[in-house]
């Protein structure tokens, strides 16, 4: 069943109640691993130094830390600053596998002001498990908590 995304951007502006970059994003992860179907893992990496992202808030089995700009979707992501849709992760090279279940991945990056602050990475057992519908529905959400919280990248550093 598809996630009435729209739906879901009204509930997150509702819950993100504080500016606080760690309580929203552990709120974020928890609401959508709640109200996502299929997934497995859902958490934010941040950029805290040069061409590296470190672990934050997630929802699900350890994860992978740090991770190099220059391996996995996640670096993916943060290298090029665009969304990655990865129907099957095991069919890329550099894959860094946290979780042997995972086969799909979607990571959004987020930016403030021109700079990475970090990435949204979202994990599914189920193959080719993001559709375009969910990559637009999940963004729609990374905009809200950007929207509801005070980022900063100098803080991080």
């Amino acid at each position: 069943m598809t996630p009435d995304y729209p739906l879901l951007v009204r509930q997150l502006e509702a819950l993100l109640d504080t500016l606080d970059w760690l309580s929203n994003s552990a709120q974020t992860c928890a609401f959508i691993m709640q109200e996502v179907g299929e997934l497995n893992w859902v958490g934010f990496y941040l950029h805290r130094q040069p061409n590296m992202l470190s672990l934050g808030p997630f929802q699900g089995k350890p994860a992978c830390h740090p991770i190099p700009f220059e391996k996995g979707v996640c670096g993916a992501a943060a290298r090029t600053r665009e969304t990655q849709r990865i129907d099957d992760v095991h069919a890329v090279a550099d894959h860094i596998a946290c979780d042997s279940a995972s086969n799909a991945e979607l990571v959004v990056p987020i930016v403030v002001k021109g700079q990475l602050w970090g990435v949204l990475d979202l994990d599914s057992p189920t193959k080719a498990r993001f559709t375009t519908n969910d990559q637009a529905g999940i963004e729609s959400l990374v905009t809200v908590f950007i929207d509801k919280t005070e980022l900063t990248t100098t803080a991080l550093t």
